[in-house]
């Protein structure tokens, strides 16, 4: 079963997302400086960035992207189901959407 994070629910994790986030944009960029470098230097940047990952899915929150880092937390919006929508870069959560619409159905959370 899919976890439901309220609007404030999410909106108190994000001081532990964006260190996570930090953490994926450090991994991301080590694998892209080690595409043509040692193997097991390559291969311990991948790894330090599928845990970093890992631990959104494990925590509930949906991984769309990660270059730019996009997010999802699934949850309710006026009663309906809706994706609580961070994108890297922003400083809150205050956008979502409706499953069915996607990123480019995004509005201003409420």
């Amino acid at each position: 079963m899919e976890r439901e994070f309220s609007v404030d629910e999410a909106r108190a994790l994000m001081p532990e997302v964006r260190e996570r986030v930090e953490a994926i944009i450090a991994a991301r960029r080590d694998v892209a400086l080690l595409a043509d470098g040692p193997t097991a230097e390559r291969k311990a940047a991948e790894a330090r960035l599928a845990e970093e990952v890992e631990w959104f899915v494990r925590t509930g929150v949906q991984v769309k992207g990660i270059a730019p880092i996009v997010l999802d937390f699934p949850g309710r919006v006026d009663g309906e189901p809706a994706l609580l929508c961070w994108l890297e870069g922003e400083t809150d959560l205050d956008w979502f959407h409706r499953p069915e619409h996607g990123f480019m159905g995004r509005q201003q959370l409420p």
